[in-house]
């Protein structure tokens, strides 16, 4: 039987009403915060996070009171409500209102100043240049499809010297079939080329099943796009991490640190 012709989405609007889905759904990434964690940061104590283990020693200041930072696509009531709460001046921007409320409800709980922001993560064109000390993007640039303009975008609202904070998937958890079978017995069958893409990728019945269950559509960036990429956009890179999955997803998170994080400063 011939596959069917699936219908090629609009990336941006598929993926915003997938994350509302899992806002609502209280997904990992959309728990917010609870009231004792905004109370240690108002005095002081607070981590975040861009992969799974805290940021690394002076990745950010001590004391971020007064800092300009721009949450990029990361709602869900989690970086932005703790950095708000250790004095820093802090804007949400990200494509779900439903992971946007989420800090707004975490700060009107706890009398916060956050603003929130609806947009595209390539489009921050409603910031002025130069708007911003620090741009913290935790893991989210695998729903994009094209990710250079991100790091363009970024670079031209830091200031000088400001700090991107940004991390992602090694794109060697793109390359396994996804057959269930395989991951029962261990196994790694290598099918797809980095760069990744689910609308190119899949075959059209899988691409159509996944849009039919409201999955998030991915983008397997390879490394030269994510760090080449922030250095071709006028960022000079000091710091690198690499991170191991706690609760390994694919069998490639048994064998390998599938995290990666990146901090850069715009020259």
């Amino acid at each position: 039987m011939p596959e069917s012709t699936p219908h090629i989405p609009d990336v941006v609007e598929h993926n915003r009403a997938a994350w509302d889905r899992q806002s609502a759904k209280q997904c990992e990434w959309s728990r917010p915060v609870g009231a004792d964690v905004i109370a240690a940061a108002r005095k002081g104590v607070w981590r975040v996070h861009l992969t799974p283990s805290p940021l690394p020693a002076g990745w950010l200041p001590d004391d971020v009171r007064g800092l300009r930072v721009l949450c990029l696509a990361s709602g869900g009531g989690q970086q932005a409500p703790v950095l708000s709460a250790a004095g820093a001046d802090v804007t949400v921007l990200d494509v779900s209102s439903a992971q946007l409320a989420q800090d707004d409800m975490v700060a009107q709980r706890d009398g916060l100043t956050l603003t929130t922001l609806q947009g595209d993560m390539r489009d921050l064109s409603m910031f002025e240049d130069a708007s911003f000390d620090v741009i913290f993007h935790p893991i989210s640039n695998q729903y994009v499809p094209d990710i250079r303009p991100v790091w363009r975008e970024c670079s031209r609202v830091l200031r000088p010297g400001g700090r991107l904070l940004s991390s992602f998937f090694n794109p060697a958890v793109f390359v396994a079939d996804r057959n269930p079978e395989d991951a029962k017995q261990g196994i790694i069958r290598p099918r797809f080329k980095v760069p990744y893409s689910d609308v190119r990728d899949l075959t059209p019945d899988e691409l159509a099943a996944k849009q039919s269950a409201g999955d998030a559509l991915v983008f397997g960036h390879s490394l030269s796009e994510q760090i080449a990429g922030q250095l071709e956009a006028g960022f000079m890179l000091k710091g690198f991490l690499e991170d191991e999955q706690p609760n390994p997803r694919f069998v490639i998170d048994r064998f390998m640190p599938t995290f990666i994080a990146t901090y850069a400063v715009k020259r």
